[in-house]
């Protein structure tokens, strides 16, 4: 028998590499054949519920690492739900109305204007579904379990159906109405948009001062007078019905260089400095509250501009007095509905002039600028033109800039119930905290909700007109519509005439002639994805309303979160969520937003094929996802990196415990030794942390612990002297079995802790343990225990851990200074303090195997310390090279080799082990 052969060499199946890439698609696979998902929901049936509703991604494209970032962290949460005894079911959806999908269309050639709306509609309806199938593919191999056969969509029939419930819901309660007023509207995508669909990038505007003709100054000023307004809008102008002015205000006649002008007293070395004035004196001083209804000559339009107030103007910038044009702002608007101006917006939809601009009809609003300015310049009223860089709302989809203009609209009206949502968002917890201001300034300052859109593709609202023109809308006609949209879906609407889709018989006084037409107009995008709590949560069986968490990107507190609070509210009075949780962004490595257009966007399914999903999701279970998050191929080869260290610990675990039956060869706690007790405290700590880190949603903290625990503990420590245990001891010895007893319960532990974030490795080595279930994720989360006097223990080797690292630093100076090569070659004198003597005395442990030495001299308290010791805090240590030769099975450099006559090559201990192990090698000797 070769004396290799007596050891106990750790051996397992469980591959060094993981050649994830391959594996996880047939874990995938699996999971899909056996129902891994249905049989989690019946294993939790009757249990409390967690119910994480889903923020519908958009069906548009494959997905993204910001796609990757949201599910993985959902699924996470999901699966550790399920195994902590919740029932969690997870219902993806999919949001599929809106504007990309129709410019997808343009881009492969789809001409809308030339095709039957309905027919238009289906090609959008099938490319959506499309787009569906391609991310729930990429999801899916992310390793995301949950009801991927029966998602909640939005163009699905049934829930437009609950949709148009909702919004007679709100027509209901009187929250909702037609019109006019300013809004943001794309010239780009010819619609109006919400708040939530309009973000802000810097641009280079006019900045103009502009100069109006006094022609009533009700006796306090001179018609020679002329006030003075700035704007960075000049397109504006033609649209001008007012000057306002801050009733508060004190206000000054001035003669600048011979000219007279009015400015705000506040404002006036400002204007002084920016017009080059050089000779200037005040005339008169009065208050705002003089100017009103004084008139002034428009600029270039034979009209007057009447002089109001308005408390929105103020002195951070400009003069004083404010451009008003009513059809294109929403203080303007404001303050003109007060003073009954007209609400002119002479733009078109796609931002051309109208008649109503004469001199400019047909052109485009940015090109008028400097036809404007030209025209102004000319006439003398143009005071000053210069150019300044702002940030200025966009279209979110285009990246082309918006214009507010006045359009008849359907709002949805936030005054009534404002007061309600934000009692409700007080209710709600966040993470981070500061979604909760975030959220409620939000809610706070937020005007009223234009829900309509120009668009083809959505959710038509549904309201008839009568032949007087006034809209219809009743309970009657909303079950109507909504029974006909969750049996034919909403396309019925537009290929059916207004009278076939009212109820047989319905009448109205304002038709008498029986002819009805309906609205053409769509429902916003966010009115969609807000109803989810009605149409899904409080529709699905396994949900319930509210959700216990919404997870999404922190732009979602313009977007899904606000929408969604807001018909939460409207309908039941309740927010729709418990808890809200909020993510930045991804960012590449030079911390720049990923995208498409800037072509440093990484695939997650490109990465999934190359080094495995599992490799993604650590990723994220480790980054910090509250704020933005870098990543890169160079941070997701470290990440790869972390992965092979925690593979290969828990392999070589599995390698040792390959021999060892859980039912049958576990020893009690009490029965361990002193530092395997201590790795049941520590291994205990994990478990209780990380419990606690899931709970509050923190994975990275869960990732940091378990491999702190892994690498530190385990690798560097106890793994590291098990080798002199778990090899060399006879299979059944007490201690041998006591270290095995650890590792299996620290591989059945952190095997539990570690499926939610790396589901395909775990479930790998589930396969190799003796548990009761197919599957790791059938199997709930361990069980902080209570184990003795655990504080004093875990202090006491605090202290120990302590002084071995004083060691491992002699040992390395031995190692330097060429006295020893490897460990097993030392020997090692300690002179101690008397606590350090107490201590080593009380753990009751093989100090020199712990320390991974062959000899060890533990002096007393009192001896003399030798001068070439090294010296710590609590003890002097002296390394020297051990005397002896190295026994070839425990590599241990020993004095008493050959001392058993029958195994001459062995050391004392070895020999008694082979001999009792092994009798017969007494007679046959053993081969090297």
């Amino acid at each position: 028998m070769r004396i290799k052969d007596t050891l106990n060499l750790g051996k397992t199946k469980f591959p060094m590499r993981g050649n994830l890439p391959v594996r996880e698609k047939e874990w995938e696979k699996g999971w899909e054949d056996n129902h891994l998902y249905e049989q989690i929901q019946k294993k939790n049936e009757g249990k409390p519920t967690f119910i994480l509703h889903d923020g519908p991604p958009f069906a548009n494209g494959e997905i993204h690492m910001g796609h990757a970032l949201n599910k993985i962290s959902k699924d996470i949460i999901v699966r550790f739900n399920a195994m902590n005894g919740k029932r969690s079911p997870y219902v993806p959806g999919w949001d599929t109305h809106g504007l990309p999908i129709e410019q997808q269309l343009t881009k492969q050639g789809v001409d809308r204007k030339t095709m039957d709306l309905a027919a238009y509609r289906e090609l959008c309806a099938k490319f959506a579904k499309s787009q569906i199938e391609l991310q729930r593919t990429g999801f899916k191999r992310l390793g995301v379990l949950g009801d991927w056969d029966h998602p909640y969509v939005t163009l699905h029939p049934a829930y437009e159906a609950e949709e148009i419930r909702v919004f007679g819901e709100m027509f209901a309660k009187g929250l909702i109405y037609k019109g006019k007023k300013p809004v943001f509207w794309s010239p780009s995508s010819e619609s109006t948009l919400a708040e939530a669909e309009v973000e802000y990038h810097d641009v280079k505007s006019p900045s103009i001062f502009v100069a109006f003709n006094v022609v009533d100054g009700k006796g306090l000023l001179d018609k020679d007078t002329r006030f003075i307004i700035w704007t960075t809008t000049p397109w504006t102008i033609p649209a001008n019905e007012a000057i306002a002015a801050n009733p508060r205000f004190d206000y000054v006649q001035v003669d600048a260089d011979g000219k007279k002008y009015v400015v705000a007293a506040g404002r006036l070395d400002f204007v002084k400095e920016q017009l080059g004035w050089q000779d200037v004196s005040i005339l008169k001083a009065f208050k705002g509250s003089q100017l009103e209804y004084m008139t002034a000559k428009h600029p270039f339009y034979d009209r007057t501009s009447l002089l109001i107030l308005g408390n929105h103007v103020t002195l951070d910038e400009g003069t004083g007095l404010v451009h008003t044009a009513p059809g294109h702002g929403t203080d303007d608007f404001n303050v003109g509905m007060k003073y009954h101006l007209p609400i002119l917006s002479p733009v078109d939809a796609q931002g051309r002039y109208t008649k109503e601009a004469p001199g400019f009809e047909g052109m485009f609003y940015d090109d008028a600028n400097k036809v404007i300015t030209d025209k102004m310049k000319a006439n003398g009223s143009l005071l000053k033109l210069s150019f300044f860089t702002h940030s200025y709302p966009h279209d979110w989809r285009t990246k082309k800039p918006v214009i507010f203009r006045a359009t008849t609209q359907w709002f949805a009206s936030i005054d009534p119930i404002r007061q309600q949502i934000l009692d409700e968002i007080d209710k709600i917890t966040y993470l981070p905290d500061w979604g909760k201001t975030r959220l409620y300034n939000m809610i706070k300052d937020r005007g009223d909700w234009v829900i309509s859109r120009q668009r083809a593709w959505g959710v038509p609202l549904p309201i008839f007109y009568a032949e007087n023109g006034d809209p219809i809308i009743t309970p009657e006609t909303i079950k109507h519509v909504a029974d006909l949209f969750g049996q034919y879906g909403s396309n019925i609407w537009f290929q059916r005439e207004a009278k076939d889709l009212l109820p047989a018989g319905f009448t109205y006084a304002g038709s008498p002639n029986g002819k009805f037409t309906k609205e053409k107009d769509i429902m916003d995008v966010w009115f969609d994805s807000g109803s989810s709590s009605q149409a899904v949560l409080n529709q699905r069986p396994e949900l319930s309303f509210p959700a216990d968490l919404y997870l999404e990107g922190s732009d979602q507190y313009r977007g899904w979160f606000n929408a969604s609070i807001i018909i939460g509210v409207a309908v039941t009075g309740h927010a729709p969520y418990r808890q809200l949780v909020s993510q930045g962004f991804v960012m590449d490595d030079k911390g720049h937003k990923m995208s498409k257009s800037a072509g440093n966007g990484i695939s997650p399914t490109d990465v999934a094929n190359k080094m495995g999903a599992d490799i993604i999701r650590l990723w994220v279970a480790s980054v910090d996802a509250s704020a933005d998050v870098p990543v890169s191929m160079g941070i997701l080869q470290q990440t790869a990196e972390s992965y092979r260290k925690i593979r290969n610990t828990m392999r070589f675990m599995l390698a040792n415990t390959t021999d060892f039956d859980p039912k049958h060869d576990t020893l009690p706690f009490g029965e361990l030794g002193s530092v395997d007790q201590y790795l049941m405290l520590r291994l205990n700590q994990v478990v209780q942390t990380s419990l606690d880190a899931y709970k509050a949603y923190d994975f990275a903290k869960v990732f940091k612990t378990v491999n702190a625990f892994l690498t530190n503990d385990l690798s560097a420590f106890y793994l590291d002297f098990a080798k002199d245990v778990v090899y060399i001891e006879a299979a059944n010895d007490p201690k041998r079995r006591a270290m095995q007893t650890v590792m299996y319960a620290a591989l059945n532990a952190l095997t539990r802790l570690l499926t939610p974030i790396l589901p395909y490795t775990m479930e790998e080595i589930w396969t190799f343990l003796k548990e009761d279930t197919d599957y790791a994720a059938l199997a709930d989360m361990p069980v902080v225990q209570q184990y003795p006097d655990s504080e004093n223990t875990l202090a006491q080797w605090h202290e120990f851990m302590q002084f071995r690292t004083n060691v491992l630093k002699s040992l390395e100076e031995a190692r330097n200074n060429k006295v020893i090569g490897k460990s097993f070659e030392a020997a090692v004198t300690v002179y101690p303090d008397a606590h350090l003597a107490k201590l080593l005395t009380d753990l009751n442990t093989n100090v020199r195997q712990l320390l991974i030495v062959s000899k060890l001299t533990i002096a007393a308290p009192d001896a003399a310390k030798p001068d070439e010791a090294d010296t710590y805090e609590n003890a002097a240590i002296v390394v020297t090279h051990a005397p002896g030769e190295v026994c070839p099975r425990c590599r241990m450099t020993r004095e008493d080799i050959g001392v058993d006559a029958h195994y001459p090559e062995l050391c004392g201990r070895c020999a008694k082990i082979v001999a009792a192990a092994f009798p017969e090698t007494e007679q046959t000797g053993l081969e090297a």
